[in-house]
């Protein structure tokens, strides 16, 4: 987003969106460096919790891991380069500078997916016994799953950025003082034709993501329906409370045919129940409850966003109003809550797996150390000063723009789409 901004200024010879720019590259300087730590605590917890799991397929799990650490060493390079290089290099190696980190931080995104893909469907290797062999690099990073659950996770990270941004600077719009608002409504603006699109396209990933789940998971698929009997022309059900002892979804709404088609484009198709497996394997139901709030959330905010994007496109501007900024305020919640509902649903519903059909949950971890109660709150404590401390710097970057912003040029208080 700041390169957009930076875009925008050369293109538009306007100051603004350059100072832009600048409050929002050092938004990204902060939050690189919490995600720096984030990501070396990952480290230890996955040597700490599951030394069975990395012993038995460290040396396959660890490629797209691997990829992920060059993305990083990239992507803080360069924003090394591009935080310093303000005044100091010509504008359009600036840009590049700034592209190279999103690319990079898009990488890092994509190969820490990839590892999630794989503990889904693996491939690239042969088990032999006890042991790993034959390990192909190519196909480890080339999953079934990879394609569909990078988009998912990518779009809705982009969404809910744009979402949350927008909704801030609309929010500060309506608090500052009519000197500043340019500098707000061009945030706004900028962000929100951001997220529109990724909005509009992440129905149709979930859809694919569902069929693939559908084809290579039907436990998860069942579980994410609590469909329990194998059937054809299976009713998609709506809702509902789960009761596994009698194997029913009360109270749920039922579309005939609907399940079938979801997964299989055809409305006779057969979707694999529970039935099939043993009720000791089924996953939580907290799966269910996740991805039912999941698809209305995300239903939600499409809906909003075809709203607006119509708005947008037939009256070219939209008033910055309370309703308007507590729509998209909503809308950041629900996008941010998506995310997190859709890890449960993945990783939840893929128990009691670690690594699909190959090791189980149980068997990759040992007893755990004595002193992990005592580790888990010291983690806890220092993360939480960490948010205080993050949350303190990003409200006095966000809502104090440089003074020097160029408010010449204003066209109404409305946003613009393009």
């Amino acid at each position: 987003m700041a390169v957009f901004a930076e875009i925008h200024a050369v293109r538009k010879h306007d100051d603004t969106y350059l100072q832009l720019a600048k409050s929002w590259s050092k938004l990204t300087a902060v939050l690189f460096a919490v995600g720096a730590v984030s990501g070396t605590v990952l480290s230890f917890e996955l040597g700490i919790l599951f030394p069975a799991f990395m012993k038995q397929f460290g040396s396959v799990f660890g490629i797209p891991f691997a990829l992920e650490g060059f993305a990083f060493f990239i992507e803080a390079i360069f924003l090394g380069i591009y935080l310093y290089g303000w005044n100091r290099m010509t504008r359009l190696q600036h840009i590049l500078a700034g592209a190279v980190t999103s690319l990079g931080g898009l990488a890092s995104a994509v190969f820490v997916t990839t590892a999630n893909a794989w503990m889904n469907v693996p491939t690239g290797f042969k088990l032999v016994g006890n042991q790993i062999v034959d390990v192909d690099p190519l196909a480890v990073i080339s999953s079934p799953f990879v394609l569909h659950e990078v988009l998912h996770m990518v779009f809705s990270a982009y969404l809910a950025v744009g979402l949350g941004v927008a909704a801030i600077h609309g929010y500060a719009y309506l608090k500052s003082e009519p000197g500043l608002r340019t500098f707000h409504r061009k945030a706004l603006s900028l962000a929100i034709n951001l997220a529109i699109p990724f909005a509009l396209l992440q129905p149709i990933v979930g859809h694919i993501a569902g069929q693939m789940v559908a084809k290579h998971q039907p436990l998860k698929f069942a579980a994410m329906e609590r469909h329990y009997v194998t059937e054809s022309g299976a009713a998609l059900a709506i809702g509902g409370i789960v009761d596994d002892e009698a194997r029913s979804l009360r109270y749920a709404i039922k579309i005939p045919a609907g399940l079938s088609f979801l997964a299989t484009n055809t409305f006779d198709g057969v979707v694999r129940g529970l039935d099939e497996f043993p009720s000791a394997d089924w996953p939580n139901p907290i799966v269910h409850y996740s991805f039912q709030l999941m698809v209305a959330l995300g239903s939600l905010i499409a809906a909003a966003a075809l709203w607006i994007g119509y708005l947008m496109i037939r009256r070219k501007t939209l008033a910055i109003t309370p309703f308007f900024v507590s729509l998209l305020a909503f809308s950041t919640l629900a996008s941010f809550a998506c995310i997190e509902l859709g890890w449960i649903v993945t990783e939840v519903g893929r128990q009691p797996w670690i690594v699909y059909n190959l090791m189980r949950t149980v068997q990759s971890v040992e007893p755990l150390p004595s002193n992990l109660n005592a580790i888990f709150g010291v983690v806890c404590f220092v993360y939480s000063v960490l948010a205080l401390a993050v949350i303190i710097v990003l409200k006095r970057l966000l809502f104090v723009p440089h003074r020097t912003v160029n408010c010449k040029n204003v066209k109404g208080d409305s946003v613009v789409l393009g």
